[in-house]
């Protein structure tokens, strides 16, 4: 099974065993009959694809190592595939990496990379890198040498009601080239860098940006032309002339000048003799190591051979060091130099602010007289209202005094009133329980009186006087 194959059905649901057959039968046919069925297969072919690429996994281009480390062995555990992620080589590989070996090779891929042509979800790469607005047509056109202009439909040019076949081409991922930009730009202005830092050479830029979809893997360098006329002419978020690449930033030229490219040539070199500095330390040390393990074994005349290639290797070293160490205070004063050009066009424009600020207000004298005309102003307004008080009519404060002492007076006494009436009634309330129990007391004594005179009358009353009342 191929690394192709293996990542797709590791990862992508879509293709479960109970889907694979639907997946790598011709449904082509299904694109009128069953329109849902047909855009799932097709949906699940393109997303997986996609992501395939975009790990990794579609096709290689040799493999690069990785310096920096301090042995061959660290050399090998860094060597990282150089591949395409955002592009799709269609041809007879794409459908042996594909190729199952019950179902065989998923016979509807051509409908797959016609539908994604026609949404531009794939485009060409011919198309692309000639047409300006190839993302936003509608349709493309091709020139055929034997009938002349006709529709680009795809994959293959042919009927919709068989699956056509693939034709071998390039395709831009289109999904992958948006978010490799967008990688790009954030990581390099997602730190807040400064001027220089937004300046690359080709190399630094493909050397900064390598991993950027895949940390396993390196973006190939057709990859990088790809990118770089996206940023450029579609997104148009830096300036590329082939060599310079350049970050557009605020209140700064877009186009690129003899100095960005100078600065991206110093950048390069620092770069490049770092990695040159690396590995002469590495092979120093392998130096030292040999002589060593010579010595160790008895061998002197190897010993001493390794550690004349190591004094050499050490003033070669010595060298770069010195050459590593000018560049960099050249870059560092250049940086500097920025800096302070930054500071003095931001002074250049702040004086141009004031002094069209100054020009408005008129200048000290003008000042001197808008404040001279305002105290005259004021000064008249308390002159008129002085006038007005003049005309108003005289009071007797005497008067009022005595207007004033009436109505505390008057206050007082309906205060004392409302505190008389309010004693008056709580004294009421005081006297109410006793007059009814008094009144309580005497019926209670006539009650007594009553029944007392009853007993009396009728123990007065003899038996023998009953009985002739009756008759």
């Amino acid at each position: 099974m191929s690394e192709l194959l293996d990542y797709i059905l590791k990862n992508e649901d879509a293709f479960r065993r109970n889907r694979l057959p639907s997946l790598y039968s011709d449904f082509a046919l299904q694109k009128k009959t069953n329109p849902d069925g047909y855009a799932i297969n097709v949906a699940a072919w393109e997303q997986a694809l996609n992501n395939a690429a975009k790990r990794g996994h579609t096709s290689s281009r040799g493999v690069r190592v990785r310096s920096g480390s301090t042995s061959s062995q660290n050399n090998s555990a860094t060597r990282r595939k150089k591949t395409d992620h955002l592009i799709l080589r269609t041809d007879e590989s794409l459908l042996r990496d594909l190729e199952l070996s019950d179902l065989g090779r998923p016979v509807a891929l051509g409908a797959v990379f016609n539908e994604a042509m026609q949404k531009r979800n794939m485009v060409p790469l011919p198309i692309y890198k000639t047409d300006a607005g190839c993302l936003k047509k509608s349709q493309w056109r091709i020139i055929d040498p034997i009938g002349g202009v006709r529709q680009l439909k795809g994959a293959v040019i042919g009927s919709d009601e068989s699956s056509p076949k693939l034709q071998v081409q390039e395709l831009v991922l289109v999904e992958n080239l948006k978010e490799a930009a967008d990688l790009v730009i954030k990581r390099a202005t997602g730190y807040k860098p400064s001027k220089l830092d937004l300046i690359y050479s080709k190399e630094s830029f493909v050397e900064r940006f390598s991993d950027v979809l895949h940390d396993a893997t390196e973006v190939s360098d057709a990859d990088f032309d790809i990118l770089l006329v996206y940023l450029s002419r579609d997104y148009g978020v830096i300036s590329y002339d082939g060599k310079t690449i350049k970050f557009k930033s605020a209140g700064d030229s877009t186009d690129i000048t003899q100095q960005d490219s100078t600065i991206a040539s110093i950048k390069t070199l620092v770069s490049t003799i770092t990695r040159q500095v690396e590995g002469l330390e590495e092979k120093i040390a392998d130096l030292t190591a040999s002589a060593k393990t010579a010595l160790n074994n008895k061998n002197r005349i190897t010993a001493l051979s390794a550690l004349k290639s190591k004094k050499l290797v050490e003033h070669n070293l010595q060298q770069r060091l010195n050459t590593l160490a000018q560049l960099e205070e050249v870059y560092s004063k250049i940086e500097q130099a920025a800096g302070q050009l930054e500071i003095v066009q931001v002074m250049e424009a702040s004086t141009g602010v004031l002094r069209g600020l100054h020009a408005q207000i008129g200048g000290a004298e003008r000042v001197e007289d808008v404040v001279e005309e305002l105290r005259q102003e004021m000064a008249k307004v308390d002159e008129v209202g002085s006038i007005m008080n003049e005309a108003a009519p005289v009071i007797d404060e005497g008067e009022i005094d005595d207007e004033l002492e009436a109505m505390e007076q008057s206050g007082r006494e309906a205060k004392e009133e409302i505190e008389a009436e309010e004693t008056r009634r709580k004294l009421a309330e005081l006297d109410s329980p006793k007059e009814a129990s008094g009144e309580v007391s005497r019926q209670r004594q006539a009650d007594k009186d009553t029944e007392a005179q009853l007993t009396n009358r009728l123990s007065n009353l003899s038996v023998e006087e009953r009985p002739m009342e009756a008759k």
